[in-house]
């Protein structure tokens, strides 16, 4: 269990361990300012070196690959803001998120020029923290909705 400051020891407020607090503020802050506010700095401050996506790999590890990865994305969406809707679980070193992005479809998206759509995608992460940084992630993202969106797919 994690300390609390002054010493303390044990769940504080709802049964969250301080680590769980700072686990979610984590995430938070990788989206909120990271992803939406384009801090490039704040990504090197929440992701670890050797991080890597399980599922959405980036072409190099740590801090690196996932602003690459998460540049492709922005190259195409350029108006891309993700929105945090709920923290479904935080325990320990995982933190497990409900989310979705919107955006406007303004550049070429994995092989599919631009359409001016604007989309909404769904996603839920499952995010491993080691070390107070962001050292692993699983993502689950409607890609068939997000290529419907976009005409590439029909409905």
């Amino acid at each position: 269990m994690a300390r609390h400051p002054g010493g303390a020891s044990g769940p504080e407020n709802k049964g969250e361990t301080m680590g769980a607090s700072e686990n979610k503020a984590l995430v938070r802050r990788l989206f909120e300012q990271g992803m939406n506010e384009r801090k490039a700095e704040i990504f090197s401050e929440c992701v670890a070196p050797n991080f890597v996506n399980h599922d959405l790999p980036g072409p190099a590890p740590g801090p690196e690959g996932f602003l690459q990865s998460f540049g492709m994305f922005e190259a195409a969406f350029p108006d891309l803001q993700v929105h945090l809707d709920e923290v479904l679980a935080a325990e320990d070193d995982k933190v497990i998120t409900r989310s979705h992005w919107t955006g406007t479809h303004e550049g070429e998206f994995m092989g599919v020029p631009a359409s001016g759509a604007s989309v909404e995608v769904k996603f839920i992460d499952i995010w491993q923290i080691e070390n107070g940084l962001l050292a692993e992630s699983w993502v689950r993202m409607d890609f068939l909705g997000l290529m419907q969106q976009v005409g590439a797919v029909p409905s």
